[in-house]
């Protein structure tokens, strides 16, 4: 009988805790027993563990630091968006037009995942990770500049014309305004869609791990000059590992935007791209099941602590500190729950040698 592999093990492991999670979840909701703001925040989860470990295969997988994640996130919820928007005649089925705006938004996601790629992925270390920050804001400029709009003739698009160039005729309408965004989506996203997509994020990305890409990529990540001299092409690998990361992403972003009657550019900014990098470092580099709480945890945290109004993003800083302190340097934890341990044993051998000179 074969053995089953630790790397085996890990991957059902992650499997299992989605499904469960999900089981666990429309039990409750079918009980009734889940808050409405916890319901709404269950699809952002799901876009968000999905960000994650997209993210994870660039940053712990490949070993690069990317800080424009958000980037490709923002191009696959506009370009989704604006593509239910102009089938919603079309096509009547919500589920249909979520499946064709998330097909949509993993391409141009990844089109522009290989586009950045080609010139940024040359570069290693600090100087790359200026680089994706760079384009993430350029990417978020753009779509503020930019100006969509359907009629009867089909799409216009217009970059700093404003609406008045897009030529739109009395039956068309504006689907992106600009620094304004979109508003009036339709929200088509569920909790089930969000479940699939999380299962096929972690199909693509523990697939492409334990496969020889995945091997040739750990080759470069571990020793790029060692990696190359065994005839690996390392900006091959790393332009597969970058792609599949963006396509992933703009996957995730068509599905938290769906979810919203507004959206606006500026919420893929910066914040969202270093929101995203702790979910990875704080579950772990490399650990995909530890992306996946991480991103719920934290999602859900902010509301949990909603009740201590003024403190509570100052008790969530504490937990990200603890948490990390306890995930990579176990050692403080144990060196405190000595000392701790030790005052109280001295504590206590006070008293019992008080009560005894009490009693002589």
């Amino acid at each position: 009988m074969k053995k089953i592999t630790k790397n085996t093990r890990t991957n059902f492991f992650t499997y299992a805790l989605v499904i469960i999670f999900f089981v666990v979840i429309q039990t409750l909701s079918s009980g009734g027993l889940i808050t409405s703001s916890l319901n709404g925040q269950l699809i952002p989860i799901c876009a968000y563990v999905v960000m994650a470990i997209s993210l994870n295969l660039t940053v712990g997988i490949l070993g690069e630091l990317s800080l424009g994640h958000a980037g490709f996130m923002s191009i696959g919820a506009f370009t989704g968006v604006t593509t239910a928007m102009a089938l919603q005649n079309v096509i009547p089925y919500g589920s249909v037009r979520l499946v064709i705006s998330m097909i949509v938004g993993t391409l141009f996601a990844a089109v522009a995942g290989l586009l950045i790629g080609i010139p940024v992925l040359r570069l290693k270390g600090d100087y790359l990770a200026i680089v994706t920050l760079a384009f993430g804001e350029i990417i978020l400029n753009i779509i503020n500049c930019l100006y969509v709009g359907v009629d009867s003739r089909g799409l216009h698009l217009n970059i700093l014309g404003g609406v008045q160039k897009l030529g739109l005729q009395s039956d068309g309408k504006i689907i992106i305004n600009g620094p304004v965004g979109i508003s009036g989506i339709p929200k088509i996203s569920t909790f089930t869609a969000g479940f699939i997509l999380i299962l096929i994020t972690l199909f693509i990305v523990l697939n492409l791990i334990n496969s020889r890409t995945g091997r040739a990529v750990l080759a470069i990540r571990d020793n790029r000059i060692a990696a190359e001299s065994v005839g690996i092409s390392v900006t091959r690998y790393k332009m597969i590992a970058f792609v599949t990361s963006a396509a992933l992403a703009g996957a995730a972003g068509v599905l938290f935007s769906m979810n919203f009657g507004t959206i606006v550019a500026t919420k893929f900014n910066f914040n969202t791209s270093i929101l995203i990098l702790v979910f990875v470092v704080l579950g772990g580099l490399g650990k995909m099941w530890g992306s996946i709480i991480a991103a719920a945890a934290l999602t859900v945290l902010p509301e949990l602590l909603r009740q201590f109004k003024d403190y509570r993003m100052l008790i969530y800083a504490i937990v990200l500190i603890l948490v990390m302190l306890l995930t990579n340097n176990r050692q403080f934890f144990k060196s405190i729950w000595s000392w701790l341990k030790n005052r109280f044993n001295s504590q206590s051998t006070a008293k019992t040698v008080g009560k005894g000179g009490n009693a002589q």
